[in-house]
C-alpha cells in the first residue's frame, strides 16, 4: 500500500463526526444506539479509518477502559479541524443561498427555555428568515448531556451540575431566586401571614424536583436545612408541582419566574421562612462546547446573546 495516497474519497465528513462523538461517548454501543446504526457498522467505520491511514490503532481495544492511543489523539485533533473547516465552508457558501435553511438546535432547561430565550429567538428569526430554531426542553443535566454528545448546538441551563465549567463557553443570560410555595388556603399563610418558621414547614409534605434538575441541584448546594424537609414525592414537571400544591397541604420550592406567574393566576402563594429569607439564587447560562467552532448564523446568534 502506498501510504502517501490515502483513500480520501472514502473519508466522509460524517465518519469523522462519528469518531469525534465516539470520544465523547466512550462507548461504541451507546453511540451506535443514538445514531440508529448497528454497533458493527460503527466499529467498521473506525476500522476503515485505521486501515486508511496505514493500519494504525486509534482506540486501544485491549483494555476495558475506553482509551485513545497516541495516534488517536493526533487524529482527533485533525478530525476536529477538518469538520470545523467543512462547517465553516458550508456556512460561508450559505450566504449566497436564499433557499437553504440553517437549523440551530437548542436543548434547554425550563426557565431559560420558557422565560428568557424566546425573546432572543424571536428577534433573531425576524432578522434572519433562513434560520430554523429547534428547541427541546429538558432538565439541566440532560441538556448538558445532549450538548456533550453533539446532539445540540447550544444549551440553556440553570446549573452546571457536576460538569466542569471550564469545558464550556458560557454567557450569563439571567438570574433567578428559589422560593417556597403553598396553596392559597394553606395553614402556613392563614391571616395573610406570608412568613413562617422552619419548624412549622417541616410538618408538611414537601414535593421535590427530580435528580438532574438544576433547581434541585442549586437548593441542595445552598439551602442548609434542605435535608430536613419532609420530602414525600418527586415530580419532574413544574406545572404538575403547582397542581399538586394547589388545594393541598403540600409545599414545594420553585423558580421565582414560575412561582410569580402561578401566584398571579391564584394557583399558589409564595411564602418565606423567617430564618432563611433567601433560600437560594442562581445564574442562568447559555453554553456551548469550548472546542466547538461557530460559523455563519450560529456564530451570529451566539454573538447576539453576548451583547
Amino acid at each position: 500500500m502506498n501510504h502517501a495516497n490515502f483513500l480520501f474519497k472514502d473519508l466522509k465528513v460524517e465518519v469523522l463526526r462519528n469518531f469525534i462523538k465516539l470520544i465523547r461517548y466512550e462507548s461504541f454501543s451507546d453511540l451506535a444506539k443514538d445514531l440508529s446504526i448497528s454497533q458493527s457498522t460503527l466499529s467498521h467505520q473506525i476500522w476503515q479509518l485505521e486501515r486508511e491511514f496505514g493500519d494504525i490503532t486509534l482506540i486501544d481495544r485491549t483494555t476495558r477502559k475506553f482509551r485513545l492511543t497516541e495516534q488517536g489523539k493526533i487524529f482527533l485533533d485533525y478530525a476536529q479541524k477538518i469538520v470545523n473547516l467543512y462547517d465553516s465552508c458550508k456556512e460561508e457558501l450559505l450566504k449566497y443561498s436564499t433557499t437553504i435553511i440553517v437549523d440551530i438546535f437548542i436543548t434547554t432547561s425550563t426557565i431559560p427555555g420558557e422565560y428568557i430565550l424566546p425573546k432572543f429567538i424571536t428577534n433573531f428569526s425576524n432578522k434572519y428568515s433562513n434560520v430554523n430554531f429547534q428547541i427541546l426542553i429538558n432538565n439541566s443535566r440532560e441538556s448538558i448531556n445532549l450538548l456533550n454528545k453533539s446532539k445540540a448546538d447550544f444549551a440553556g441551563i440553570g446549573s452546571f451540575m457536576n460538569y466542569e465549567k471550564e469545558k464550556f463557553d458560557y454567557i450569563e443570560i439571567g438570574r433567578d431566586e428559589m422560593v417556597f410555595i403553598c396553596s392559597p388556603k394553606h395553614k402556613i399563610i392563614k391571616k395573610d401571614k406570608i412568613q413562617s418558621k422552619f419548624t412549622e414547614i417541616i410538618k408538611y409534605p414537601f414535593i421535590n424536583r427530580e435528580l438532574g434538575s438544576g433547581t434541585r441541584n442549586i437548593i441542595e448546594q445552598q439551602f442548609p436545612k434542605y435535608k430536613l424537609l419532609n420530602s414525600q414525592l418527586e415530580i419532574n414537571d413544574n406545572d404538575s408541582i403547582i397542581s399538586a400544591v394547589s388545594g393541598s397541604d403540600n409545599i414545594s420550592i420553585l423558580s421565582s419566574f414560575i412561582a410569580k406567574r402561578a401566584e398571579r393566576a391564584g394557583l399558589i402563594k409564595i411564602f418565606k421562612i423567617k430564618e432563611y429569607p433567601v433560600i437560594a439564587t442562581r445564574e442562568l447560562f447559555f453554553i456551548k462546547l469550548k472546542d466547538k467552532k461557530l460559523t455563519g448564523l450560529k456564530k451570529k446568534f451566539w454573538e447576539y446573546l453576548r451583547i
